[in-house]
């Protein structure tokens, strides 16, 4: 016997009682595969899914979060101003990476953005009120109330990078920092390169703080803090940065800069000032995200996985939800070696 789920007037929606009868099983078999699965043979489960189908039948969300009590959806939480979202191409591959890793759980993203006073009332309003299942923190800086708000109110959140303060109450997942960065200075060295200098990210994040410390941990003894100067993550830093070292050190003939977008900052600089990299300049970079193999030359630079380190947030916040401990996990990176040392 088959269902008639034709749509047209007078046409019910096929229900859960429809689905047992076209597949030969009980209500409760039925109900078992949507909640995923357990408990069901396989023969059982494949007479269920091809009812479901041939009859077109749709799980009704609303009901079901109602009955488990979840939202089935996840927020990604950027910390950051709006225009990053855009600017920087870290942000878009953890955004896809999460998707698709949520998509497989049947969840929703819910992108969120708190880079403002009033961004940042409306969306700890929102995440505490049951919208959401969990967060995705990305980008946290020391100091910021947002996540210990979070926790406070219940809500299980897992950052991307370790969260500065709060590694023992708050699940992450992290690129190894420090040592890609030592990593990369020590290939600057290798090169033949002695007055290397270094473009930091913000020192509230531990993307900052971290690849600041392996730079440091190469060049040992030839570590001069005149050599380092403050960025933000943006291009803009990145090229203020330069220009900052060029006035400061003339002699410099390498910079290792902390992500690739500042690094392609500090590139236009060097470009516009005909000064040539990697002849007299050698420039590295942090991410390996896509930019970096589109610069000229392209851009020597330290691989963190990001679609790895998206799937184990997703993967971590999931089991926090269940009820289960928030961990801290941290992948190791790579150097990428390209033109431009």
């Amino acid at each position: 016997m088959s269902v008639d789920v034709e749509p047209g007037k007078g046409r019910k929606r096929p229900t859960i009682r429809d689905v047992a009868r076209e597949a030969g099983v009980s209500r409760g078999t039925v109900s078992r595969v949507l909640n995923g699965g357990n408990l069901v043979s396989p023969s059982a489960l494949a007479a269920v899914r091809d009812a479901m189908a041939r009859s077109g039948y749709q799980a009704n969300p609303h009901a079901r979060s109602l009955k488990s009590g979840r939202a089935d959806s996840v927020a990604f939480l950027l910390t950051e101003p709006q225009h990053l979202l855009f600017e920087d191409p870290n942000f878009a591959v953890l955004l896809r990476g999460a998707a698709a890793a949520l998509a497989d759980r049947d969840c929703s993203l819910v992108l969120m953005l708190a880079g403002t006073k009033t961004e940042r009332r409306r969306t700890v309003d929102y995440l505490t009120n049951g919208h959401v299942d969990g967060v995705l923190l990305v980008s946290s800086h020391s100091g910021d109330t947002l996540a210990r708000e979070l926790l406070a109110a219940g809500v299980p959140v897992i950052a991307c990078g370790r969260p500065l303060g709060l590694e023992r109450r708050l699940g992450y997942v992290a690129a190894d920092d420090r040592q890609g960065a030592r990593h990369i200075t020590e290939h600057l060295l290798e090169r033949g390169r002695r007055r290397i200098a270094m473009i930091t990210g913000p020192m509230d994040t531990s993307g900052g703080v971290d690849r600041l410390e392996g730079y440091r941990s190469a060049l040992g003894s030839q570590f001069d803090d005149r050599l380092v100067v403050h960025g933000d993550y943006s291009r803009a830093s990145g090229a203020r940065g330069m220009e900052d070292l060029l006035a400061q050190t003339p002699d410099l003939d390498a910079v290792f800069v902390g992500s690739d977008l500042m690094a392609s900052g500090a590139l236009a600089v060097l470009d516009g000032k005909r000064i040539s990299v990697p002849g007299t300049i050698a420039l590295a970079g942090f991410d390996d995200s896509g930019l970096a193999e589109t610069l000229n030359p392209p851009l020597t630079t330290v691989n963190q996985p990001l679609d790895t380190i998206s799937r184990e947030m997703v993967r971590l916040l999931m089991d926090v939800v269940g009820g289960g401990t928030a961990l801290g996990i941290t992948v190791p990176t790579t150097v990428v070696v390209r033109g431009s040392t």
